[in-house]
């Protein structure tokens, strides 16, 4: 990519000026690059603003792809063979193709999304393709660092969901294939990885929660790696952060992330996930119905993580329900507000939630 049309980095703005004014108390930053930046979660708390997402300081550790790759090497996560840390210049880089040899890739050290990567196969091309990568990188992050790896022929690109509690607790929710892409930019995304060894699929879920214990992760994020042909696994970059993809993991665990971001940071253990699912039942009215059948004409089912917003769903559905050709039972009940108790509890044994105050 052309200097030129790198989009210049921004620094983290001081969020007090805009958010305050207009009595915000939270921010939620997103997928843009400053999601990761550990800078704008200290301005946040300076403020006396809600950062939602992982701390400043997990920020820091994965928001440098280097000392993210120490931190994977350290917990024992495997890591394609690379440098110990950045490559200050021509020299380090040439030092290093004569140890390990081609091809390698050239990564920016403060950034992702494709930006500064250069894939170099022969010694010729190593002088202007390392240019090339710290320039893409100090146009788009502000930072120029590189860090070398060996170049993984034909991998399959995966990346694992985890989402983490300030228990210490942190699950996965599955994988993600990112294998198809243009110019390292991922073009299609998939859930599950169809095809994954499940020896390779069950040892990335592992690597990626170990990872996310180390730090005591908290809040959403994502663990990416490499797959190559022989079922070896090799640790990338993490994410903290919310990403584009996301939205096929909801689709195939039912679980909504942004508002799973919000309840973590809001202290709600993983336990209580699950959430709450009261069902109406309504029923045929005003016909005999034979001992030999059941009255039961439809079900309506509502599902939120708290037992009030679930009423309050549930309220909405029945409130807006229409049945035609027959007259159901209850349909009075059914279009009447929740008590101010529902929204607090489970009602009194025998007593619907949705029923009229007395």
């Amino acid at each position: 990519m052309p200097e030129e049309r790198c989009p210049p980095r921004r620094a983290a703005p001081d969020p007090r000026a805009p958010v305050c004014a207009h009595g915000v108390d939270a921010i939620h930053p997103g997928y843009g690059f400053l999601s990761e930046k550990g800078e704008l979660a200290r301005a946040c708390q300076a403020a006396g603003i809600a950062f939602v997402g992982p701390t400043a300081e997990v920020l820091d550790s994965f928001g440098d792809r280097t000392a993210a790759r120490a931190l994977a090497i350290a917990c024992g996560v495997p890591v394609v063979p690379g440098s110990d840390g950045p490559v200050a210049d021509l020299a380090g880089a040439q030092a290093f193709s004569a140890s390990h040899g081609y091809p390698l890739i050239i990564k920016a050290a403060m950034g992702g999304g494709g930006r500064g990567m250069r894939v170099v196969r022969a010694a010729e091309e190593l002088e202007e393709n390392f240019a090339r990568a710290a320039s893409e990188a100090r146009a788009a992050f502000g930072d120029g660092t590189v860090f070398i790896e060996r170049y993984v022929e034909s991998p399959r690109h995966i990346e694992v969901q985890i989402l983490g509690d300030r228990t210490g607790e942190v699950i996965h929710l599955h994988e993600r294939d990112c294998s198809v892409q243009r110019r390292h930019q991922k073009v299609v995304e998939m859930a599950p990885a169809i095809g994954l060894a499940e020896a390779v699929r069950t040892a990335l879920h592992a690597d990626a929660r170990k990872l996310a214990k180390q730090v005591g992760y908290t809040n959403a994020g994502t663990v990416e790696f490499l797959a190559d042909p022989e079922g070896r696994h090799y640790f990338i970059e993490v994410n903290p952060r919310i990403q584009v993809e996301h939205t096929v993991t909801e689709e195939v665990t039912g679980v909504d992330l942004v508002q799973s971001r919000h309840w973590a940071h809001r202290g709600l253990s993983l336990g209580q996930r699950y959430g709450h699912s009261p069902r109406r039942r309504l029923g045929y009215a005003g016909a005999v119905i034979s001992p030999h059948y059941d009255s039961l004409l439809v079900k309506v089912t509502a599902h939120a993580l708290t037992f009030s917003m679930a009423v309050q769903k549930l309220q909405r559905a029945l409130a807006e329900f229409r049945v035609r050709g027959v007259a159901p039972t209850d349909g009075r009940r059914a279009r009447s507000c929740p008590s101010p108790a529902a929204r607090d509890g489970p009602a009194p044994r025998g007593r619907s939630p949705l029923d009229p105050q007395p």
